[in-house]
């Protein structure tokens, strides 16, 4: 800590960090709190890209944890700036629900199932065989190819579901084609966070529960990393990577002193 900048602004993911299991996570209150009463600069991260920020700060309000929708950051939101500064006003064909086409819309994009510039998938609670169809058609037929995340499953009441990745996996199958993935474990995501608070990588901290996603693109993007064991990967499993976080915790109910 003493070796680099004082933290003028925090990432904090959001499944596993804040909440685990849809409940918060002890001192995760406290957390926000401090954070909004500092004054720094903060956003909530996701690779989730089905809801907009509003959606997920109601959901957040409804377990006590108040974070306006402004300090909120999707993959939905990484993946339209993305476009924008690739291709601005260009069209896609998007499977997805209100949090990527929200997005891609307020960014000036045209959705279109008719010659886009882009396929991009995202991810939605009923998956369409006809949708998935038509974007390998179009994908044969020369649209790029970009997905939200590459996360291959999500959580539900009744266990796993494909996510993402998995889906994307199958279309590439079908077509030959890679996508590029926009969201964790891609440093673009921590970058389009940083630049949407004017933060510094020198003096930002990214807060994760997984190793192979939070701690190593906040690493790449050159972020202090803090891993918290609330969620995915647990103490014992940190040695197993060729790359440490800077700070491991319990919680990030150990991290609210850090906040000046």
């Amino acid at each position: 800590m003493n070796e680099r900048k004082r933290i003028e602004c925090w990432l904090s993911d959001m499944d596993g960090v804040l909440v685990h299991e849809g409940l918060p996570v002890p001192g995760a209150g406290e957390f926000i709190t401090r954070l909004r009463e500092s004054g720094k600069r903060f956003l909530v991260l996701t690779n989730n890209s089905i809801y907009t920020p509003r959606d997920l700060s109601a959901r957040l309000r409804g377990v006590g944890l108040e974070v306006p929708p402004e300090a909120i950051w999707t993959s939905a939101l990484a993946t339209a700036r993305f476009l924008d500064d690739q291709r601005p006003g260009g069209s896609a064909y998007v499977i997805g629900e209100a949090g990527l086409t929200t997005a891609l819309h307020e960014a000036g994009y045209v959705l279109t199932d008719t010659d886009p510039d882009y396929v991009v998938l995202g991810e939605t609670r009923t998956y369409s065989f006809t949708a998935i169809t038509r974007a390998i058609r179009l994908i044969d037929g020369g649209s790029r190819f970009i997905a939200t995340n590459p996360d291959p499953v999500g959580p539900s009441a009744e266990g796993s579901l494909p996510a993402c990745g998995a889906v994307a996996a199958m279309i590439t199958k079908a077509t030959g084609v890679e996508p590029y993935f926009v969201g964790k474990p891609n440093p673009m995501m921590m970058r389009s966070a940083l630049n949407a608070i004017d933060g510094h990588s020198e003096s930002t901290a990214m807060i994760g529960d997984r190793m192979d996603t939070d701690v190593v693109s906040g690493m790449e993007a050159g972020l202090y990393t803090i891993l918290v064991l609330t969620g995915v990967t647990t103490e014992d499993q940190v040695d197993r990577y060729p790359f440490r976080p800077s700070r491991v915790a319990a919680s990030v109910a150990e991290l609210v002193d850090l906040i000046e």
